[in-house]
């Protein structure tokens, strides 16, 4: 599904290497953790393969289902099936959370080559997604996260990725200032979209998230390269000790 082979990235504006040498794959039906201390580039990474124009790429390949995605724009990206749930999400004055969500799907379905959905199609679907993430209907007819509470605003997310339904979703610290009941809700429905055909990534600093997303790999980022793989353990282990051990090691 997805990799990463000998990825150098900067900041565009000032030159600053974020991303040095990383080596990442992850396969198809995989949710595969991310975790690093601040500064590691955990972010940088998320904001490279959604697009952002703010990073450099200057070495390296990043392949989706064996296709580059190095010169697509987001949108070209997010046709080919990336998401990215941003650790804050911005709010759009003006835009009504159902119109949003009616014109990315009909996007998608564009750049797919089918048909746009008909107004009580885009409705059953969204009031069906609604309900399991336990969205209040209110929410839906309010500007796109205006006012929305930290817990609201994931909700949303996640509910825009389960009516994309993207091959590949990037969770960037998703669990970032949510309370133990919103982080249920939000996990719930992250896990009600793994499937054979998707990867998910799961970018987080700690173990909470993930006893309730539970991963297939982990993956330690430090300084850029990825410098430990393992199975869902690596997390409890760094939960127990901190990153100190295993920096120590790859120095």
């Amino acid at each position: 599904m997805l990799e990463i082979r000998n990825l150098h990235a900067r900041i565009a504006e000032d030159g600053t290497e974020i991303i040095r040498g990383l080596n990442l794959t992850v396969n198809k039906g995989e949710v595969a953790a991310i975790m690093g201390p601040n500064g590691s580039g955990k972010s940088t990474l998320s904001y490279i393969l959604a697009g952002r124009e703010d990073y450099e790429v200057t070495e390296g390949e990043i392949l989706l289902n064996g296709e580059s995605i190095l010169e697509l724009d987001p949108s070209e990206r997010a046709a080919k099936g990336v998401f990215l749930a941003f650790q804050y999400p911005v709010e759009i004055p003006g835009v009504a959370t159902m119109q949003f969500l009616k014109v990315a799907m009909n996007e998608q379905r564009k750049a797919r080559g089918e048909a746009e959905l008909t107004t009580p199609d885009f409705i059953k679907r969204v009031k069906a997604a609604a309900e399991e993430l336990k969205i209040n209907p209110d929410m839906l007819r309010r500007p796109l996260n205006v006012g929305f509470s930290g817990g609201e605003k994931k909700r949303a997310e996640i509910l825009q990725m389960s009516l994309l339904e993207p091959s590949l979703c990037v969770l960037d610290e998703t669990d970032s200032g949510l309370d133990i009941d919103a982080l249920k809700v939000v996990a719930d429905g992250v896990n009600a979209l793994r499937s054979p055909d998707r990867a998910i990534i799961v970018i987080t600093h700690y173990q909470r998230l993930l006893d309730y997303i539970v991963p297939d790999t982990v993956h330690v980022l430090y300084k850029g390269q990825i410098i430990r793989s393992g199975a869902k353990e690596l997390a409890h282990e760094l939960e127990a000790n901190g990153y100190a051990e295993i920096i120590g090691q790859a120095a």
